[in-house]
């Protein structure tokens, strides 16, 4: 038997990560994948899962402690690596008879491999903060050979959908998610087996002849204890008396929101270990359910039930995920914000000429520039010159947040809905760079390869129909936010110049905006800010 240290692996880049459970006891048995401790980071619970298996001879720490990379987590004894357990007198068969293995039957053995199979966890990786994150895609199944890098599930959260991908090479032989499952970081998607390099399987092999090592196998297959499975049987008992609950991240993180004490809640799950479905079921017997009435939320009555079906064929679509984040977020905002739109006008003749003319540079820069790119740095001068755009209300009632920093939202419809990533440091970057976040940030989007911390961040938010058309219309805030400019189709329009009119092409806007925040007239002077410098680009570089 050999004694090894497991030590605390990489916690998505996390120190000082407070322990909350412990798992195991001095003596237990445990398998490679069994929980060891759970730790809890600022955005999520995780369970540390075994190494490998053995019997506990040691723990380090206890709940309440903090760990961090590369800590000492428990010692474990387990089955030495370099060859099988034996008694001395099959070690004293061993050293007579391997003198008399010769070389070419060591060269034919078949029991000796190429490589060593071993099996691996495949984990739900760091979604940016993001908790109970639904599964809508299971790309492997079982026997599915998979290299780093393949996709093996598609999450969506309320902003985006994401492929989590392998990191490591390998046969799937257990998938433990299914479509529709919430998962969290740290939560196991798969089971892989992986091959590895053969140096022990060659070890054993020289050392002693095919039959010992099998009766080396029997042997230890007799001599097993047997009363370690009463004393695993023992230990739950006593869990269970002492009114200890064992449950996963995602369950302790749904049992603080509830406020429910999980040492009264009836465990069903496999080792007592409390389910999502034992909280609701535990919440609903302990809360009557209300009535259900005819009001949502703020009071606003519920429009009636209608059978559409009375009136002709239909088909009931289920909304993506996407789509019902973004109406309840558009309906939060619409019922909480008082929205004012301010609408004005800007001659973007001459930019357009401007623009046009860098078609060939563009070109060799392997990038093409549209109008956006403009409006992100007028926008972001704008803001820089009327810093009470650039705020955020706080949630007490009686502070707002002044931001220094100049993080523009562009809207992107895509087929799976209304995205918004983040430009980061508009202020800070050139036209060209902008060009070029800007169309990679598109591709993201509609490919579904947005991360949280892509839409996050945002002060402002630009909503361009530009390429649609239309004349005018009336964004929504996109709270936290303050403000939202929307952009409609330039049109060319005669323009008075003082003696004559002339053509010139004019973009509308309409600048929406939280009246708790900013009044009209500073919302005027906004628009018309923007107006001056994107009729007159040379203000960009003032």
């Amino acid at each position: 038997m050999a004694t090894s240290s497991m030590m605390i692996p990489d916690l998505g880049g996390a120190e000082n990560v407070e322990v909350i459970e412990v798992c195991v006891a001095v003596g237990d048995t445990v398998n490679e994948g069994d929980s060891i401790v759970v730790v809890e980071t600022d955005k999520a619970s995780m369970e540390i899962p075994a190494s490998s298996a053995g019997v506990i001879k040691s723990i380090a720490l206890k709940e309440g402690d903090t760990c961090s990379l590369g800590d000492l987590m428990v010692e474990i004894e387990g089955e030495s690596e370099s060859a099988p357990s034996v008694d001395k007198k099959q070690s004293v068969l061993e050293t007579e008879v391997a003198p008399e293995v010769s070389a070419p039957e060591l060269s034919a053995e078949p029991a000796v491999s190429a490589q060593v199979v071993s099996e691996q966890l495949a984990l739900v990786p760091d979604l940016g903060g993001s908790t109970d994150v639904e599964v809508i895609e299971i790309s492997i199944k079982v026997g599915d050979e998979i290299a780093e890098g393949d996709s093996l599930i598609v999450l969506e959260t309320d902003k985006a959908s994401m492929e989590i991908p392998a990191v490591f090479s390998g046969t799937v032989v257990d998938v433990k998610v299914k479509e529709g499952a919430k998962v969290n970081v740290g939560d196991t998607i798969a089971v892989l087996t992986t091959k590895a390099s053969p140096i022990i399987a060659q070890v054993a092999a020289i050392t002693q002849p095919k039959s010992d090592v099998a009766a080396a196998a029997v042997v230890a297959d007799s001599t097993a204890p047997m009363d370690k499975a009463l004393e695993s049987e023992s230990a739950v008992a006593g869990v269970i008396a002492s009114g200890v609950s064992h449950a996963g991240p995602a369950v302790r993180m749904l049992a603080r929101e509830l406020g429910v004490d999980l040492t009264k809640v009836a465990a069903t799950g496999p080792k007592q270990r409390v389910l999502k479905e034992d909280i609701q079921a535990f919440v609903k017997q302990k809360l009557q359910a209300p009535a259900a009435t005819a009001a949502q939320g703020h009071g606003i009555e519920l429009p009636p039930t209608i059978d559409f079906s009375q009136f002709g064929a239909i088909d009931t679509i289920k909304m993506s995920k996407i789509q019902r984040i973004t109406a309840q977020n558009m309906t939060r905002s619409w019922l909480n914000v008082p929205h004012v739109t301010q609408f004005d006008h800007a001659d973007i003749t001459e930019l357009e000429i401007f623009r046009k003319g860098l078609k060939a540079e563009a070109e060799q820069k392997g990038t093409k520039v549209t109008p956006l790119p403009f409006m992100l740095k007028a926008c972001a001068m704008a803001l820089r010159q009327f810093p009470q755009f650039n705020v955020s209300l706080d949630n007490d009632g009686e502070h707002i947040i002044q931001k220094h920093y100049l993080n523009i939202g562009i809207a992107v419809d895509t087929p799976a809905g209304l995205m918004v990533p983040v430009i980061r440091d508009v202020d800070k970057k050139s036209i060209w760079e902008l060009s070029e976040e800007v169309i990679a940030m598109g591709a993201k989007a509609k490919n579904k390869k947005l991360m949280p911390a892509d839409m996050q961040g945002g002060c402002f938010t630009i909503s361009s129909l530009g390429s649609i058309g239309g004349t005018a219309f009336t964004p929504i805030v996109n709270a936290p936010e303050v403000a939202i400019l929307g952009v409609s189709k330039a049109l060319m329009q005669p323009h008075w110049n003082g003696s004559e009119f002339e053509p010139r092409l004019m973009m509308p806007l309409s600048l929406s905006y939280d009246h708790r925040a900013v009044n009209g007239a500073d919302a005027a002077r906004f628009t018309s800010f923007l107006a001056k410098v994107l009729g007159d680009i040379r203000h960009l570089v003032m």
